[in-house]
């Protein structure tokens, strides 16, 4: 497959950029299956449909396959959203202007998504074809190791390196000393080797330089964290211009206004790509996430228990417990392991269910279909 500049400034994944990235040989091969058909990226998802880019300028509006289409649910023989198109995906696309369509999605080399929110098992995509994730969480009331612990479980599982980004710093000094500080040992207390943890002003593009080791050309980086916690500001900061709305944030739960209401890719004058995502409330895992990744320090101590099947609770030879008693481990942190593990298995059985019944569906055919439409798969 040719690969021109203009891709690449868009963040094409060559090999000089990240030599860690999969081959291509499976791209080049669905390029040659569709001969009349050019490279693009997902740069915007809307509600009506994608946006597609092949440079540094305006993307345009490309026609999704039928499969991919909201009024095409996975039991009316659609796709799952997880299987659909995200921002930062590589597609395939033929045709110019108002005929422009998508003929192929290329293979990921990272997907970071979770469990939507609602009682129904859904999948949501948040950004495709990412290298790094800025975990961006606000030296506030927002600071909260728990969630950022949730973060980095969703972050690590789809295939991207994560990055916490403390922000509000400057606020933080200048109500309580020592207060960046306290927040960065927090951190870690986390267990987590090799975690970057960045405390920044936002608002200083000088503080913001602080990221420029992640902001190389051809990398793309994705920004999530709940809202008012300066993703907008961010966002700005990095692109030396005010393109996105900020909010004004509640001084009683430091919560703010949703300012990022859909997902978009934007090039950075550094040469790389930013994903920016709506603030997000609920962080379900998928029940693909391996939780004794983030938790290898607890998964190693249960190893030394006097019994295999020890719950950490008041059972006698207990080296987790005894590690808490010892203060060198965190009982909250202990007790946010049960709980993530316990999501994680029961996302996990629901999510086998689901795919039983997918193949059941596929075998049985449309009468499976019609009985259970009422069940759908949805991307939001």
């Amino acid at each position: 497959m040719n690969v021109s500049p203009d891709l690449v400034a868009i963040g094409w994944p060559c090999v000089a950029a990240a030599p860690e990235r999969p081959g291509l040989d499976v791209w080049d091969a669905l390029a040659r299956a569709h001969p009349a058909a050019r490279p693009a990226r997902i740069v915007e998802q809307h509600r009506s449909g994608y946006l597609v880019a092949e440079s540094l300028e305006e993307g345009y509006p490309a026609e999704s396959l039928p499969e991919w289409q909201r009024a095409s649910t996975y039991r009316k023989g659609g796709t799952a959203p997880e299987s659909r198109p995200a921002v930062g995906d590589w597609v395939l696309v033929e045709g110019e202007g108002a005929t422009a369509r998508i003929v192929a999605l290329l293979p990921r080399y990272s997907a970071i998504k979770r469990a939507a929110a609602g009682e129904h098992y859904k999948q949501q995509l948040i950004a495709a074809n990412v290298d790094t994730v800025f975990v961006v969480c606000g030296l506030d009331d927002d600071f909260n190791p728990r969630r950022i612990e949730r973060y980095l479980l969703l972050v690590r599982s789809g295939g991207a390196e994560p990055v916490v980004v403390l922000t509000k710093a400057d606020l933080a000094e200048a109500g309580r000393a020592g207060a960046v500080a306290a927040a960065i040992d927090d951190l870690g207390s986390l267990g987590l080797e090799g975690l970057a943890v960045v405390p920044i002003n936002a608002r200083d593009a000088g503080s913001v330089d602080a990221l420029a080791d992640w902001l190389h050309p051809g990398r793309t980086v994705v920004l999530v964290g709940s809202s008012g916690a300066g993703k907008s500001t961010l966002t700005n900061s990095l692109l030396g211009r005010d393109r996105m709305k900020t909010g004004e944030v509640r001084g009683s739960d430091s919560r703010g206004r949703h300012t990022t209401t859909h997902r978009a890719l934007v090039p950075l004058p550094s040469g790389a790509c930013l994903i920016d995502t709506p603030g997000m409330r609920e962080l379900k895992p998928t029940g693909e996430e391996d939780v004794t990744e983030n938790f290898s320090d607890i998964d190693a101590l249960a190893e030394q228990c006097r019994f295999r099947d020890c719950a950490h609770g008041r059972e006698p030879g207990c080296a987790v417990r005894a590690a808490i008693e010892a203060g060198v481990l965190d009982a909250q942190r202990v007790a946010n392991y049960h709980k993530l593990r316990d999501e994680v298995a029961g996302a996990a059985a629901t999510l086998a269910d689901r795919r039983s019944e997918q193949k059941a569906t596929t075998r049985q055919g449309p009468r499976i279909q019609k009985a259970r439409r009422d069940d759908e798969y949805d991307e939001d």
